[in-house]
């Protein structure tokens, strides 16, 4: 079963999107992209869903410092974020993530399509 990182600071978010994936995916859950950090150097994901607003270093923080690491860049992680402005998903792709969703998570269906594009599968 492929393994999925959700990087989200919010319980409520991640009993969320633990709940949609538990059935198609094996998912890990950190509070803070430092404590993301530090357990995808133990325990590769095969994919992260990274919030952006996080205390102590923000997803954008995250990401720079997973595209630094030679071990780390090619996860793909997508920015699972309620920055919706316009602009704001470009913008996110810009900096190298990999794939955009926003929050509230309201179409399951785009984020199953998100992670299956970037994993190659299919439910």
């Amino acid at each position: 079963m492929r393994k999925i990182a959700v990087v989200e600071d919010n319980a409520d978010n991640r009993m969320l999107v633990q709940a949609l994936l538990c059935d198609r995916y094996e998912v890990a859950e950190y509070e803070t992209g430092r404590e993301a950090i530090e357990g995808f150097n133990n325990e590769r994901p095969d994919l992260i869903l990274l919030d952006i607003s996080l205390p102590e270093m923000n997803g954008s923080e995250v990401l720079a410092h997973l595209r630094a690491d030679p071990e780390l860049r090619s996860i793909p992680v997508i920015a699972l974020t309620a920055h919706a402005m316009t602009g704001d998903r470009e913008a996110f792709l810009g900096q190298g993530f990999d794939g955009y969703v926003s929050k509230p998570i309201v179409d399951e269906k785009a984020l199953f399509e998100s992670i299956e594009a970037l994993l190659g599968t299919t439910p």
